[in-house]
C-alpha cells in the first residue's frame, strides 16, 4: 500500500444515553420499516430533504454520489456507487432525524464522515466541564460539534467548502478560539485507482470522496502541552451486517504488548477480535458493544471493512505523519499519559446493558490527527478519504490482497 499522507473515551461510551432517549418501543419497528424502504440512496436523500437542507454531489463520469448536510457540521450522511436506486452506504438515525427535537448530551444523527475534535475525556477533555466527574450524566458534546451549523462558502457539482468559527473550553479551563475549514470532494470513478494504487476491474462499482479538514488557531495564545492540545477526529458510521469485519493492517509483531487497545468497554472476547500476522480483524455486526484502537507507531494510513453479505469493501485512508507525534488520550479518567492515545479506532454498536437497547445497526471507523501545537494563525490539516467498492468477490480479492495481504475469504473466517 502506498503512503498517501503527502497527497493530501469514545463517542460510544454515551450511546446508552441516546438509546434511552429514543421514541417509545413501537418506534423501533417504525425505524426498521423506514430504513427498509429507504435502503436506496435516493430514498435516504428524499428522507433527509424532508427534514434538512441536504446537498447532493455527483460524479459526471459515473453514477456515484454523496449527500452532505451543512447544519450537521457539514457531515457526509451517505453515499452510493450506483445512483438513486443504488445501495446507500451510510447509517442514518431515522428516529432522531424524524423526531427533530434536540437531545441532551449528543445528537447522533449518523453519517459516514463527521467532524469532531478530541480529546473526549481526561484532564484535557473537551466533552466535560472543568471539575465535573467523568460519567455519562456530565458528558456533553460541545455545541459547535453537535447542534451548530457550518456555513457553506462555495459549492460545485462535485465539491463543497464549509467553514465554522468556534470557541471550545477544555477541562483545565483553557479556551481555544479556532476556525474549521472543511472541503468535501467527490472523487471521480476513473481516478480511484490513482488513490488506491491498484486498478479496479471494470465490473466493480465504486464511490469515493474525501474530507479535507483544516483547523486554524484564531486566538492570541499558543496551544501548548501544559494547558492541553486538541486534535481533529473524523468518525464514520456504516450499516452493519451479520458478516461485516473491520480490517486494520498493523506494523509490529502480533504478540506485541499493547498492539491493540481493546479495553474501552471491557476486554473484547477473542471470538470477536483476531490478530493474524498482517491485520487486526474486528467483528462489526452491531450485536456486542465494543471498541478497539491502534497507536500511531503500529498503524498504516489506511484501514477497511468487508460486508460479506452485500459484497461491499470499504477502505478508509487518512493523514498519518511518518514522524512520531503526540496523540490525545480520550479515556474518561485522570490519565497517567494524556498524549499516548490512538490514531485509529473501530467501534461496534450493541446493547450497553441488558435494560438498554442499542443505538442502531451500525459500526464505526475513525481516524485522528496528532495533538495540534499551534501558534496564533497557525493551522493543521487532516484528510479522511472513504471508498466503497462492490461487485464479485473474486474481483474484490485483487484489492484485498494488495491492501491487506490476503483474499477476503481468508480474512472473514476469523
Amino acid at each position: 500500500m502506498r503512503n498517501y499522507t503527502g497527497k493530501i473515551l469514545a463517542l460510544s461510551l454515551c450511546y446508552s444515553l441516546i438509546a434511552c432517549k429514543q421514541k417509545p418501543a413501537s418506534s423501533g419497528n417504525q425505524q426498521a420499516t423506514l430504513q427498509a424502504a429507504a435502503i436506496t440512496f435516493g430514498g435516504d436523500v428524499s428522507f433527509l430533504k424532508q427534514h434538512m437542507d441536504a446537498i447532493v454531489l455527483k460524479d459526471s463520469t459515473s453514477k456515484s454520489a454523496i449527500v452532505v448536510v451543512p447544519a450537521w457540521q457539514g457531515r457526509v450522511m451517505t453515499s452510493t456507487a450506483t445512483g438513486d436506486t443504488g445501495r446507500s452506504y451510510g447509517w442514518i438515525n431515522y428516529d432522531l432525524v424524524e423526531d427533530g427535537q434536540p437531545q441532551p448530551h449528543i445528537n447522533a444523527y449518523g453519517g459516514e464522515d463527521r467532524f469532531w475534535m478530541g480529546p473526549e475525556g481526561g484532564q484535557y477533555a473537551l466533552f466535560f466541564a472543568p471539575g465535573s466527574p467523568f460519567d455519562r450524566e456530565h458528558w456533553q458534546t460541545p455545541a459547535p460539534l453537535d447542534t451548530e451549523p457550518f456555513t457553506v462558502i462555495s459549492q460545485q457539482k462535485a465539491a463543497i467548502v464549509l467553514q465554522k468559527k468556534m470557541q471550545l473550553t477544555n477541562y483545565q479551563g483553557t479556551v481555544f478560539n479556532l476556525q474549521v475549514d472543511r472541503t468535501i470532494t467527490l472523487i471521480a470513478r476513473k481516478d480511484i485507482p490513482n488513490y488506491l494504487g491498484v486498478d479496479l476491474h471494470k465490473s466493480l462499482k465504486a464511490v469515493a470522496y474525501q474530507s479535507a479538514n483544516v483547523v486554524t488557531n484564531t486566538g492570541h495564545n499558543t496551544w501548548d502541552v501544559a494547558h492541553g492540545l486538541p486534535s481533529i477526529w473524523i468518525l464514520g458510521m456504516f450499516p452493519a451486517s451479520p458478516a461485516t469485519t473491520v480490517i486494520i493492517p498493523y506494523k509490529g509483531k502480533s504478540q506485541e504488548t499493547g498492539l491493540v487497545n481493546d479495553h474501552y468497554f471491557g476486554k473484547v472476547p477473542k471470538e470477536r477480535l483476531t490478530i493474524n500476522e498482517k491485520v487486526i480483524l474486528f467483528k462489526a455486526d452491531a450485536t456486542y458493544r465494543s471498541k478497539i484502537g491502534v497507536k500511531q507507531h503500529n498503524s498504516y494510513n489506511y484501514m477497511g471493512s468487508y460486508d460479506a453479505v452485500n459484497h461491499v469493501l470499504t477502505i478508509i485512508q487518512f493523514t498519518l505523519p511518518a514522524k512520531p507525534l503526540l496523540y490525545v488520550n480520550s479515556a474518561w479518567e485522570q490519565q497517567a499519559d494524556p498524549y499516548h492515545g490512538d490514531a485509529v479506532n473501530a467501534y461496534n454498536d450493541g446493547p450497553p446493558s441488558d435494560s438498554v437497547k442499542p443505538l442502531g445497526n451500525f459500526y464505526e471507523m475513525e481516524s485522528s490527527s496528532p495533538a495540534m501545537r499551534l501558534t496564533p494563525g497557525g493551522h493543521h490539516d487532516h484528510y479522511h478519504r472513504t471508498f466503497h467498492i462492490t461487485g464479485a468477490e473474486k474481483h474484490l480479492n485483487t484489492l484485498s490482497k494488495y491492501l491487506f495481504g490476503s483474499d477476503l475469504s481468508s480474512l472473514i473466517k476469523h
